[in-house]
């Protein structure tokens, strides 16, 4: 398998897309090591192999950096560390003060720059690579998470300095997700109409599963990836379709009978020429 006799570190990865990710290292070959504030539910395993887990709190700068290093010692190498530990609650800016914003902040921004820089010199011994796991949120307006949005936007900026700086024995990247199906899916979108309905918005018409975000991540710390650094791969089947097309009047066959729309168009300018 393409990832064997590497360790991972997922951070985040006791549930939902970070689950995703260690699942698709273990059946890659990966040994995995998983930290969170709380440990899974159920162990994180696959017929591959089964994730370790370690408690830690990325706000603890000193914790984070024993954590890195007992890994290293007890598996005798670190090859990718995957920061995926984030997320939000649905909070417009006028309604939470500096210090709920800030929060977000560091969840999101700073405990993965923290984490990056305790991993790094394990991560530059074995040639490693890192990968960030942004989000659209950070490429576009954001509204209700607009601090979220910041971070993210900020992680990816991050991600691609630190692949100059830290080239050519550590790659870095960034996964840049739309929206995923997991088991918080309907806090954000509602029942499995609005799932549905709002899936139906993305060209390919669904979410993502947590498993095809893996599959993405196992290919950016895989050899086949050799010579990718610095870069952002959107996983968010197509992006939006812009919204002016759906209130737009014109260019729409069918708006007002067979035919209508461009063809009108071209027909009236044709008539002035």
């Amino acid at each position: 398998m393409e990832l064997d006799g590497r360790v991972a570190v997922v951070t985040g990865g006791t549930r939902g897309v970070g689950a995703g990710i260690a699942r698709a290292f273990l059946d890659a070959g990966a040994q995995v090591v998983l930290c969170a504030r709380r440990p899974p539910e159920h162990p994180i395993e696959t017929p591959a192999g089964k994730a370790g887990f370690i408690p830690l709190d990325l706000r603890d700068g000193a914790a984070v950096e024993a954590f890195f290093d007992s890994v290293a010692t007890r598996y005798g190498r670190l090859d990718c560390l995957v920061n995926n530990a984030g997320g939000t609650p649905y909070r417009p800016l006028a309604e939470g003060g500096p210090a709920r914003h800030a929060r977000v902040l560091e969840l999101n921004l700073l405990a993965p720059l923290t984490a990056s820089l305790a991993a790094h010199p394990h991560l530059r011994a074995a040639r490693g690579s890192l990968v960030m796991v942004g989000s659209v949120s950070g490429t576009r307006p954001s509204p209700g998470t607009a601090a979220y949005g910041a971070a993210k936007a900020g992680l990816e900026n991050l991600a691609r300095s630190m692949a100059v700086e830290w080239a050519p024995e550590v790659r870095v990247n960034t996964l840049v997700l739309g929206m995923v199906r997991t088991e918080l899916t309907r806090l954000h979108y509602g029942d499995e109409r609005g799932v549905a309905a709002v899936g139906g918005t993305v060209p390919l018409g669904r979410l993502a599963e947590p498993r095809e975000v893996g599959e993405a991540a196992v290919f950016l710390a895989s050899d086949r990836a050799a010579y990718i650094s610095g870069a952002s791969l959107l996983l968010h089947g197509g992006g939006e379709r812009p919204a002016f097309l759906a209130a737009a009047t014109a260019n729409r066959p069918g708006a007002d009978e067979p035919g209508a729309g461009k063809a009108t168009v071209d027909k009236e300018n044709r008539d002035e020429q």
